[in-house]
């Protein structure tokens, strides 16, 4: 049923998953069955919470009974460090200890506490025992903030989804922000979720939707700025920051080189203007008017962390992004997308990161510019990382399977955080944080130092350690495959965004039908092939042949994976659904491009039987869709989470795809056959 995927959304611990034939080894110390926790009297609503936590992990997951007391003749004990953690005296830093007598956690700060007690969570559920190695292990975050949307629904954060979050590493959470306790879905309180989320050691961010119909430099500028950010941190000051991106806070700016227009609405006399509007633009009155805004926050919340995200205008000139940073106000945090903008090099032509994508590892060089430049100015940086678990690359998965590659990242992000001082991610955007191997892969890989074998660690725990060389090969072929994926907007804004539900038109185009409650709609799907080519890019018409060759390498490995998965015949396959609907996905994308060549060879095609033989091409080619569709409907159903995304709701559900099914056949029978009795004139 849809939405049944929530249910796991609001259970952290899984249940009886100790192996009650474990005996501890001579190196390790194994928690009674009635054991006992310390925690200092003064230990605050943070502490308390990942406590009482633990508790219920012991006895959920490890069929062992924990009390809570004050002194330190207990078997785990807590507390605060005094200043001995050395490199580790920092921001959630930790500090395990193991012996013969017990667990002792010392921590920076009481995130730090919670975040042990996590550590230890993961680590008794990959030994299948309630026991810990003896030795010392100690841990500090890379990067704070690590910023995610709700993968539940649209600003929609549970307090078991809160703990989720918590439990995966993460410390900020992201909501869409119209007004004070408006969001594109309605009310909500904010400062009912900021206090709920500071009990799992979570900040609350403000995504902003506030539209900027002033320019900095009208008269009652500091009125309206006042009356909207400066509101909104008046009545939300315990807000940790907002998020400033182009495209959802672009004002009226002066600059020569942008539009008057907003959002696109840049047309003179219906002729489009060759100039952006200024949310896609590093306009030189961004400064005045983030002073601005600046001002009006943090006369309420000082210490707000206002982030300025340069998304929208990365493709614009170097010289012209970095004359920008270089007029920025340095109390503020500067966000770069890792990887977007990047040309990709195919047989025969090139391509672009359109958008968010793991083909390619990062970081681009638009990146790596503004890091620099930020780097210059003791600019704080943060980046989009997506780190989360996906993409735009596929639209109603809820995670990439693909680890190495994503390790690929991380390990860049790393060398960013060293030369850079990259310091914060936003790691989702409107399609939310889904908890997966890869989310836990990546919280253990940003800490330091690393786990080595975290890896295998997690898949085994995932998937059973008979079953390993299989998942670990299989993720192998996934991690291969995402590189010869194609991150144009054709794909991503096309078939890739929904799948085996996506339409094919051919006299009128239909779009995907989407719920009235669907924040976006279907505005973010292109039902008809995009033809995206201009100076940066070779032209599509080169371009289409390298990238279907691209995506059929890809699912060639896909299938690989696949069929390893199939082997391993572990008693776990939400993977094998997942990679299985993921084949479907990309298929349908081949057929997307395959169905868009054939209709530009039939719009010039002057000879009648050639023509009937592009129609029988044509109707074969629907056909096949229409199979590769059916064959997804038994996956979305297994999994509710398939087809769902937080703000176009469920656009890949059965009855979507049995929409889309119907669709086809009205191609097949109803637009093929008049173009084919035209012929008989």
């Amino acid at each position: 049923m849809n939405f049944d995927f929530r249910k796991s959304l609001l259970q952290v611990h899984k249940s009886a998953i100790r192996d009650k034939t474990y005996e501890a080894r001579s190196n390790e110390f194994i928690l009674s069955a009635h054991t006992s926790i310390s925690i200092h009297c003064n230990a605050d609503e943070v502490v308390k919470t990942a406590v009482s936590d633990f508790v219920d992990y012991l006895k959920t997951s490890m069929d062992v009974d924990a009390c809570i007391r004050n002194d330190s003749k207990a078997e785990i004990t807590v507390s605060l460090s005094d200043g001995v953690l050395g490199e580790f005296e920092s921001y959630r830093g930790f500090c395990i200890s193991t012996d013969k007598c017990g667990i002792q956690i010392v921590s920076h700060d009481n995130r730090g506490i919670a975040q042990a007690l996590y550590y230890i969570e993961d680590m008794m559920t990959f030994k299948k025992a309630p026991v810990m190695e003896y030795g010392k292990v100690c841990k500090k975050t890379l990067y704070s903030p690590q910023m995610v949307h709700s993968g539940y629904g649209l600003d929609d954060y549970p307090d078991e989804y809160l703990s989720y979050i918590a439990h995966e590493g993460r410390d900020a959470i992201l909501v869409f922000t119209k007004d004070v306790n408006r969001t594109p879905t309605g009310y909500l309180d904010f400062n009912d979720l900021i206090e709920r989320a500071a009990r799992y050691g979570i900040d609350v961010y403000a995504y902003s939707y506030m539209v900027s119909t002033k320019s900095p430099y009208d008269d009652d500028a500091e009125e309206f700025y006042e009356n909207t950010y400066g509101r909104l941190f008046k009545e939300c000051p315990k807000l940790r920051g907002v998020t400033l991106v182009g495209e959802s806070v672009e004002f009226p700016s002066k600059d020569e080189n942008v539009a008057k227009g907003r959002y696109f609405e840049t047309a003179v006399d219906g002729i489009p203007s060759a100039k952006p509007s200024s949310g896609w633009y590093p306009c030189y009155d961004y400064p005045v008017w983030l002073e601005l805004v600046k001002k009006s926050i943090q006369q309420y919340s000082p210490d707000a962390d206002i982030v300025f995200w340069t998304y929208n205008w990365a493709y614009q000139p170097e010289d012209k992004r970095v004359a920008l940073i270089n007029s920025l106000p340095t109390d503020i945090s500067l966000q770069a997308t890792f990887e977007m903008v990047e040309n990709i090099y195919y047989e025969n032509s090139v391509g672009r990161c359109a958008d968010y994508t793991l083909s390619f590892a990062g970081p681009s060089g638009y990146f790596k510019s503004e890091a620099e430049a930020a780097r210059r100015r003791g600019i704080r940086l943060y980046s989009m990382t997506n780190t989360g678990g996906r993409t735009w690359d596929f639209g109603v998965v809820p995670y990439e399977p693909m680890p190495y590659q994503w390790m690929k990242r991380y390990k860049e992000m790393e060398k960013a955080h060293d030369e850079y001082g990259l310091c914060g991610i936003m790691e989702t955007h409107h399609y939310g944080f889904y908890p997966s191997f890869i989310s836990k892969l990546s919280k253990h890989m940003f800490m330091t130092p690393h786990d080595e074998n975290i890896l295998k660690d997690i898949l085994i725990s995932e998937y059973g350690e008979k079953c390993y060389e299989l998942v670990n090969k299989a993720v192998s072929y996934f991690s291969e495959a995402i590189t010869y994926y194609v991150p144009s907007s054709a794909d991503q804004y096309g078939a890739f965004r929904v799948g085996p539900s996506y339409p094919f038109n051919l006299s009128k185009a239909v779009n995907v039908p989407c719920s009235e409650e669907a924040n976006f709609g279907n505005d973010i799907i292109t039902p008809t092939y995009r033809n995206q080519s201009d100076s940066r890019m070779s032209p599509l018409s080169i371009r289409i042949g390298d990238e279907l060759r691209s995506l059929e390498k890809m699912l060639d490995l896909m299938k690989k994976g696949v069929l390893c998965l199939e082997q391993a015949e572990t008693e776990n396959d939400e993977l094998l659904n997942l990679a299985r609907f993921m084949v479907c996905c990309i298929q349908t994308g081949i057929h997307a491009k395959k169905w868009h060549m054939l209709i530009c060879k039939m719009n010039v095609c002057d000879n009648k039987s050639d023509l009937l033989s592009i129609y029988g091409q044509m109707q074969a080619l629907l056909e096949d869709e229409i199979e590769n569709a059916e064959s997804a409907v038994p996956l979305v159903e297994k999994d509710s989470r398939l087809g769902f995304e937080p703000s176009m709701l469920y656009v890949t559900d059965k009855w979507h795809i049995e929409w889309k099914i119907r669709q086809v056949r009205y191609v097949i029978d109803t637009d093929l056959q008049k173009y084919r009795k035209g012929i008989e004139l």
